[in-house]
């Protein structure tokens, strides 16, 4: 099958209970929700902590972060999760048959292109989910979730924001 509109996906429906069976289920066992930026903070964490020890030693926010993560960075169970969201993602690909080494994007630009605006957007949402304590899963799913107003408010802004922006990046993907 070449042809994308061929390829079979989830059902979004089904994916957002499946999504939302997932979150109850976070809950349930480890008394907290999902997030990504957590797992990505206790990484960089933990490089800092072995590229620059004097630096994470002398530093507040380093020495913080230890006190709340007993153990150290990697014994976060959210780091395990964001690696099992990948590999599922990667086996998922597999199994669907679709994993190549290819970029999609409007032909008008290049893949070059496409791949700095990615990681310019990526860098931009990182940023953001620091300066929202959370990302989507974490502080918007999860909050919301527990009838948090401010997961309520965070969700509205990212869609809300993601609408009025794909006007102006929509000729990187169309």
């Amino acid at each position: 099958m070449s042809n994308n509109s061929n390829k079979k996906y989830l059902n979004p429906y089904l994916g957002g209970v499946l999504l939302g069976l997932v979150l109850l289920t976070a809950f349930y066992v480890s008394g907290r929700g999902l997030g990504a930026s957590g797992a990505v903070k206790s990484i960089v964490v933990t490089g800092v902590e072995t590229v620059a020890p004097s630096h994470a030693a002398n530093t507040e926010y380093y020495k913080n972060y230890d006190k709340a993560h007993p153990g150290g960075p990697l014994h976060n169970w959210l780091v395990w999760e964001m690696l099992g969201v990948m590999v599922g993602a990667f086996i998922s690909g597999a199994i669907a048959g679709r994993l190549k080494w290819k970029v999609e994007h409007n032909p008008k630009i290049t893949s070059k292109t496409r791949l700095i605006f990615a990681a310019i957007g990526g860098i931009l949402f990182g940023f953001g989910s620091q300066m929202g304590r959370g990302c989507t899963s974490g502080s918007a799913l999860s909050g919301m979730a527990v009838m948090s107003l401010g997961g309520f408010i965070t969700m509205a802004f990212i869609f809300g924001t993601g609408y009025v922006l794909a006007y102006f990046a929509r000729k990187l993907w169309l």
